[in-house]
């Protein structure tokens, strides 16, 4: 399992949120992580905050912050939930 790959996170990053839609097509890779995926991606990283934001009509996207207010944020609209493992872990290594 590819989430299986998202272990110590907190090396680099100081918070990862992910923002989505409750509905939209385009946010279904985002909705498909949370469901199948943020789970186990927890248990592995127990005290690093992980949030998930949901909202109508907005974007999906994933924001990481870093060290001294540092922020990237990555567009996953349209990607598949192992797109945005992929994407996360772009952002961990970053």
């Amino acid at each position: 399992m590819a989430a299986k790959q998202l272990v110590n996170l907190s090396k680099n990053l100081r918070e990862l949120r992910l923002h989505l839609c409750q509905k939209s097509p385009s946010s279904q890779g985002a909705r498909d992580f949370v469901e199948n995926h943020y789970v186990s991606v927890k248990s592995s990283n127990p005290n690093f905050p992980i949030l998930i934001r949901e909202c109508s009509q907005v974007e999906p996207k994933i924001y990481a912050r870093y060290g001294k207010g540092v922020e990237k944020s990555v567009t996953v609209s349209n990607k598949s939930a192992d797109e945005v493992i992929s994407i996360i872990q772009q952002l961990k290594s970053s």
